[in-house]
Order: C-alpha cells, then structure tokens, then sequence
C-alpha cells in the first residue's frame, strides 16, 4: 500500500495539508498578515494625541475607567487588566451597568478611556455625558474621527482606516487587535514614565511564576521567636534544647552585642559528642563566620548559595545582626528551583 504520507512530514510528525488545507493555511496567513500591517500603520500614526492621553493617564490622582461594548468591552478588560498589574491603577465599567448605577464608580479624580470602533455606541452615552457633566477626562479609541464620542473626548485615539480582516467586513479583528495593541502601549509607556520595575510588579503578581522567582529570604525566613540563637556563653543543654526546638538543625551564637559571631550545626553536636558535652559553652564546638545573606537577596541567590556551599541553611543579617535565617526546604517550598 503506497503512503499518503510523505517521509519528511512523518519525520516531522505533520501531516502534509491538501488542496483544502492549504486554503486554511493561506486564510490563516492572510488573517495576520493584514492584522500585521494594521499594526505598522497604527505604529506610524501616532502623534502628540497619544502624548495627551498619555499626559492625563499619568497626571490623575484617582483611576483609569475603561470601558467599551461588545468586542470592544473585552479588550476594555483586557486593558484595564494591564494597566492595573503595571503600576496605573484601573479598572472596567460596563457601559450598560453604568446606567444602573455603576456610574457612581467613576470618581472626579479619575479618567475614563472609552473604545467604540464606530464611536457611535449608545450604551456609552450615559458614561459620555457623565464625564462631560463632571469635568472627568474622557480619552476616546475609535476608528471613527468624526463620530460623537470622539468629538465629545477630551483626547480621541484615532485608529488607522484599515480594513477588517474578516471577508464580509463586518466581524470586529483588525479594529480589535489595534486597540488591544494600543491599550499595551498606553500602559507600558506609563509604566516606563513611572519607572515601575520589576520588583514593583512582584507585588502584583506574587502567585504568578516571576512573583515567585523575585520573593526575596526576608518574604519566606523564619524571625523573632522562630529564630534559633543562644550567646557565646551558653551551655550546650541549652543549645541543643534550643534546636530541638526549632528544628532548623543549627543554632546561631551571638556575641555581647548581639552580632552573629558562629553557628552550631547538628553536625558539630555529632562530631564533639563527649560525655563532658553537656558542660561545655557553645563558643567552643561553633564555627566561626557562618555563612550569611543580606536581606533584599532573592530566594533563588539564597537557594544558589546553600547549592554552590553545600549547606542548608542560611542566616540573614543586617549590620551583623541575625535577623532571620532561611532554610533549603523554605526555598523549595516557594518555589525558586
């Protein structure tokens, strides 16, 4: 029986598309290829609009109100979303609830971005006339420059005049990816304006991958009464009751001023196990200079450093001063492997 299946695509692991396949395929490329320059032109097209918006985005005491019907509305979320985990506090009203009291959302302090493809939009008449009433900013993203919504804006975000790239014309594709697409660069030009860095979006995301790699020892180290420390002069009773109680497997040793002078390991217990050992001070079986880490360190230097020294603890310390210690397992745990 011959194969309909050439070598290289079973190589491959693909099956080679037919006559109908193949129009797939073009429809699917021409779909992004028109999408694509949609974006160069919006690229080329902006202009000291943009500026504005991006001068009243970044001059409100309060939030950015997005908002939008339909298709619209969803990239309306989408970009409040962004804006929100980038430093510009905001958030998404729907125009149709806004006239069922959601309106009181919108604050005097606030700006609204209202994205209408026509401009035309009735459900957005409500919001339109509330922010004209109360003197809030409106910044409009239409295609549509002469529409209503775009005269009644303070800023109007003027899509190029591309075509959909839908064949009939009339499902919204370009016009939506041009403003999701304009959403990302209001909200990233502000978070560079903001100077938001990356520990900043840590703090909006600390269940996300990159909030976890950023979680610093001081986020997940054990402190105050969890912290095992004795003095220079402590017996070793007490030393090794306060390792067995908290269950680190070592003992920090402090001097007279409270600096981290050695640590005790269970190891060293081990290795000193003498029947005179209960009466000795722990400054004679410690180590000397244990190893340490500062505070604003990531997990993941910590987790590195026990890997590299071959230890599985870490003191972290400030001025010389123990101010927590991080084990191994805390690293695992919050997920820096």
């Amino acid at each position: 029986m011959t194969s309909l299946i050439s070598s290289g695509a079973m190589a491959a692991g693909v099956l080679s598309p037919g006559p109908a396949g193949n129009r797939d395929l073009a429809c699917a490329a021409r779909v992004l290829r028109t999408e694509a320059e949609a974006l160069a032109a919006l690229a080329d097209s902006l202009d000291g609009a943009f500026l504005r918006a991006l001068d009243i985005l970044h001059g409100i005491a309060g939030r950015v109100v997005v908002s939008g019907m339909g298709k619209s509305g969803h990239v309306a979320r989408k970009i409040a979303a962004t804006m929100a985990s980038t430093g510009t506090p905001a958030l998404f009203v729907h125009p149709g609830e806004a006239s069922h009291g959601d309106l009181g959302m919108i604050a005097k302090i606030d700006a609204v971005v209202a994205l209408s493809n026509s401009g035309e939009t009735h459900e957005l008449a409500d919001i339109i006339a509330y922010t004209r009433r109360f003197g809030i900013p409106l910044i409009a993203m239409t295609r549509n420059g002469a529409s209503s919504l775009a005269e009644q804006s303070d800023v109007a975000l003027v899509l190029p005049p591309v075509p959909e790239a839908c064949p009939l014309g009339l499902a919204p594709t370009t016009s939506t990816t041009m403003m999701l697409a304009l959403g990302d660069a209001l909200a990233v030009t502000l978070l560079e304006r903001r100077g938001f860095s990356a520990a900043d979006f840590r703090e909006f995301h600390p269940g996300g991958q990159l909030g976890r790699a950023l979680l610093k020892v001081t986020d997940i180290m054990h402190k105050g009464a969890d912290l095992p420390l004795c003095r220079l002069d402590s017996p070793l009773s007490d030393v090794i009751f306060e390792m067995t109680a908290k269950r680190l497997g070592c003992v920090g040793v402090t001097d007279e001023d409270g600096a981290l002078a050695g640590i005790i390991t269970d190891g060293d217990l081990r290795r000193h196990l003498t029947p005179e050992l209960l009466a000795e001070r722990a400054d004679s079986i410690m180590s000397p200079r244990p190893k340490t880490i500062r505070p604003k360190a990531l997990i993941v230097e910590a987790l590195r450093e026990m890997n590299d020294k071959q230890i599985t603890t870490l003191f972290v310390v400030e001025a010389d001063r123990p101010l927590g210690i991080v084990h191994i397992h805390d690293c695992l745990r919050a997920g820096a492997a």
